[in-house]
């Protein structure tokens, strides 16, 4: 802990001095004190010391413990062996031996005086911080920083500030907290210690987490991570900061995959404290991730430790999710109930005021369930007193619970505004996070908000209301007016450098060589760029959601029909001539079942070609999806444009397949509010694009035929094609066609690729475009498909372009054959000309390529799809 030796000799003290600069230095130099034969005991003591907290620095606990225990046993005088005891009892506390840690440390308090006694009592601190007992850790770290301040000591204020810092981010005070970690920051750099400068800046990443600034959080975790890495020092531990800020989004897969990896290299290490709370940390993601086993599983190993621990509070948190995961198995029962009223007083008593939240909304549901009606009210009073303050989704979650009881007291319109008192919250929240990808993800926060009210709506029979209710919160991160990326120099480089990394790789698998190092440099390269584009500030702006006057009116001759999934249930609402009516569409399962045999059957027939077998199972899929989608619509569809809204599950339909909508232009938005900013659009008036990807002979040869029909197009082929070349082209286009080999990432949308000349071009780099083009064609295989996140937020080509501001965008969403596809192209294209709108001239040109064509042509003319304005 860089403590000072006294009379110990200089070797020993240049040791414990070296200990968070250069930890291995320090173990070389203690080493070297021992192997002298005239060292005396201290001398001694203090160079095992120095070398046990060396290699806690360097995350190997069982070594450290090893050592500092040798460093007490050889300690020739009682304020050295009180220093050693110090030192261990940090080290016990790291490895979750809370209560000897405590027994240690206090021990030694007696001997010590001035920053001696200051030290221990920071490190008494720290060990009450681990037990949980978070108001006498920071009375501890208080006294700490007044004997600093006191003797002149600049690194024991710098820790002791630090420690609290930190403490109190965890606990939502982040304005002291920030205080704190600033001054520490300050002190260390100015001591030159630069790996304690770079562990109180990731504290501040965690200030700022808490304090709800995600990109800011971003921006610190990226910029430090590159210092430890500089100066070769590990910190598995700081995977569970990076774990708790993924959640807060939430990003629940990357959530669950760092979770793992810490619970890998926590339990190699040995690092017992900190492998407890990583084992806590999977079970939330697997919670949140729908894995109710392995959240039962690890919380319990999690809830087990810390008990061993001695880490009640701890042992609480962990209990919560064990309580949460059986009442999602179903489990209704008054015992339950019991242990979650009991689990939530723990966590309110103890500090945990988000979970305590949680847990009490959940034990209001299953005591209305029970029939306990005066219990939920009671829980849901306490729950909403959250309101008013902390995060803003601990807000959200307490006007939740205000809307819950209101609506339980009959009172359905004071529920309603609570419900859209929290979504406006976490409107908020989510125009801060400025990335696309943040904002989509965080449609989460709102589900249960949204679903409550849409269920109000729905009980009350307003079509006009589930509509309203619908719109509120699906596809929102759409409705946030478009933030256009930094022109980062590092994420320009790091794009640029993935492009040739994925082209080396590509090569590689040609040639059969090795790819390992290729992948886990791409892999580098990803997560670079998700870490850079994702610390991108909001600016607030967010267009509030159409009435159906308003709507109607754009629509003009059009309908509109949103599909909503209320229970077990499919619902649409339908709008037409500025009324919106309300029809239940039958089983959601069946509907969705229907929509997977139609896209397999029609990929069939794309990829093995056309046989009667394959035909006649898409003509009976397309049928029964086609009846329950449209069979209780028909009489007010008559042989009108349509506007469709589905749910995010069956964003991935092909549409013109289905005999309702062939030939009919059929227009797909991910919701009314992005179709309505979308149309309202005025185009750009730059030059059309043209442009061909490589390998792939017939997009060329498209290409150069579609300029005949767009005099005065500007033309990327060959060579010519690169990403800089058609970004460039793209911006500001009144219209752009590219044909290119397409990729569909379902792991990241925002990594699905369009193949160009020198690599891939990525969604990403879409983002950065300053002027969107007006409207987009891609001749690529599944260039229109989309990852779905909650709330019906799409994340892709299609998502990117919109919430840019392009106005349209025709795609496929199926692969594709090139040599199939050139004749439908130059007939739209033909028809966009002569001044046919996008959804219009599509649907005639995919009506007469497939009634000219087998089976495989009209899969592939189905496989384009208008989505955006239309």
């Amino acid at each position: 802990m860089g403590d000072s030796a006294g009379s110990v000799a200089p070797t020993a003290r240049a040791a414990l001095d070296a200990v968070q600069r250069y930890p291995r230095e320090a173990i070389m130099l203690g080493r070297r004190v021992l192997a002298t034969a005239h060292s005396d005991a201290d001398e001694r003591s203090t160079a095992e010391r120095a070398i046990g907290l060396a290699l806690r620095e360097l995350n190997d606990l069982p070594a450290a413990l090893r050592h500092l225990r040798r460093a007490l046993r050889a300690a020739g005088t009682p304020r050295v062996a009180a220093l050693a005891r110090m030192s261990l009892g940090y080290v016990l506390a790291n490895a979750g031996r809370t209560s000897a840690a405590l027994a240690e440390v206090t021990s030694a308090l007696p001997e010590l005086t001035g920053a001696d006694a200051g030290r221990a009592r920071m490190q008494r601190g720290v060990v009450l911080h681990f037990r949980g007992q978070f108001e006498e850790a920071v009375r501890e770290y208080g006294i700490a920083v007044e004997i600093a301040g006191r003797e002149g000591d600049l690194l024991l204020e710098a820790r002791a500030r630090n420690n609290r810092g930190l403490l109190n981010a965890h606990r939502g005070a982040t304005l002291g907290a920030d205080d704190d970690l600033g001054c520490a920051a300050a002190i260390f750099q100015r001591l030159g210690l630069d790996l304690a400068a770079a562990d109180v800046r990731w504290n501040l990443g965690i200030a700022a987490s808490h304090g709800g600034d995600i990109p800011g959080a971003l921006r610190r975790f990226a910029a430090v991570e590159e210092e430890y890495a500089r100066l070769n020092v590990p910190r598995p531990a700081l995977l569970l900061d990076r774990f708790e800020l993924l959640l807060s989004v939430p990003l629940v897969d990357e959530a669950v995959e760092v979770a793992s990896l810490a619970v890998r290299e926590l339990r190699r290490r040995g690092m017992a404290s900190d492998l407890a709370e990583a084992l806590l940390a999977r079970a939330r993601a697997a919670l949140l991730a729908g894995d109710l086993e392995t959240a039962t599983t690890a919380a319990a190993e999690a809830r087990a430790r810390f008990r061993r621990q001695g880490r009640r509070t701890w042992a609480a948190f962990a209990r919560h999710v064990e309580l949460r995961a059986e009442l999602r198995r179903g489990t209704r029962s008054a015992a339950l109930l019991t242990a979650l009223v009991r689990t939530a007083d723990q966590l309110d008593a103890t500090g945990w005021p988000g979970p305590a939240l949680t847990t009490r909304i959940e034990a209001a549901s299953l005591a209305t369930a029970l029939g306990r009606t005066g219990r939920a009210a009671e829980l849901l009073a306490v729950a909403a007193r959250a309101r008013r303050r902390g995060t803003a989704s601990r807000r959200a979650q307490g006007w939740y619970a205000l809307a819950l009881s209101r609506r339980l007291d009959g009172d359905h319109r004071g529920g309603a505004r609570a419900l859209q008192r929290g979504l406006a919250v976490l409107d908020g929240y989510r125009a801060a996070l400025g990335a696309t990808e943040l904002r989509a993800h965080s449609g989460a926060h709102g589900q249960e908000l949204a679903a409550e009210g849409v269920d109000l709506a729905i009980t009350s029979g307003t079509p006009a209301q589930v509509l309203a209710w619908t719109e509120r919160w699906r596809a929102s991160a759409l409705r946030m007016r478009a933030v256009l990326p930094p022109q980062d120099v590092g994420l320009a480089a790091a794009l640029a450098e993935l492009r040739m990394v994925s082209g080396a790789l590509e090569e590689a698998l040609l040639a059969g060589r090795p790819v390992t190092a290729l992948r886990r440099r791409q892999a580098r390269l990803e997560r670079q760029i998700r870490e850079l584009a994702r610390g991108v500030d909001g600016d607030g702006g967010l267009l509030a959601p159409p009435g159906v006057q308003t709507l109607g009116e754009w629509l003009g001759g059009a309908v509109l029909v949103e599909l909503v999934a209320h229970r077990e249930r499919l619902r649409a609402v339908l709008l037409r001539d500025c009324r919106a009516t309300l029809h239940d569409l039958g089983p959601l399962e069946a509907a969705l079942h229907a929509a997977r045999l139609h896209r397999f059957g029609l990929r069939r027939l794309v990829v093995t070609g056309d046989t009667p077998d394959a035909r006649a199972g898409v003509e009976h899929a397309a049928s029964a999806l086609d009846r329950q989608l449209f069979g209780p619509l028909r009489a007010r569809l008559a042989d009108r444009p349509l506007v469709m809204v589905p749910i995010g599950a069956l964003h991935a339909v092909a549409w013109a397949g289905l005999p309702t909508c062939a030939g009919r232009p059929v227009t797909v938005a991910p919701s009314a509010t992005a179709w309505l900013a979308a149309a309202r659009r005025t185009l750009p008036d730059g030059p059309p694009l043209l442009a061909a990807g490589p390998r792939l002979p017939a997009a060329e040869t498209e290409v150069r035929l579609l300029s005949r029909v767009l005099p005065g197009a500007r033309l990327l082929a060959g060579e010519g094609a690169t990403a800089e070349a058609v970004t460039t082209g793209l911006d500001g286009a009144r219209l752009a066609h590219i044909a290119a080999h397409g990729t569909f990432r379902a792991d990241n949308p925002l990594f699905s690729t369009l193949d160009l000349a020198d690599g891939p071009l990525t969604a990403y780099e879409l983002e950065r475009l300053p002027r969107p083009p007006g409207c987009v064609v891609l001749s690529a295989c599944d260039s229109g498909l989309s990852g779905v996140r909650p709330g019906d937020e799409v994340m892709g080509f299609t998502s990117v372009l919109l919430a840019l501001g392009a106005s349209s965008l025709i795609a496929t969403v199926l692969p594709v054959p090139a040599d199939l596809t050139s004749t439908l192209m130059l007939d739209l294209h033909r028809r966009m000309g002569a001044g046919a709108r996008p959804a219009s001239a599509l649907a005639a040109a995919q009506r007469e390529f497939a009634a000219d064509g087998d089976g495989s042509a009209q899969a592939t003319a189905a496989a384009f799809v208008c989505f955006g304005a239309g």
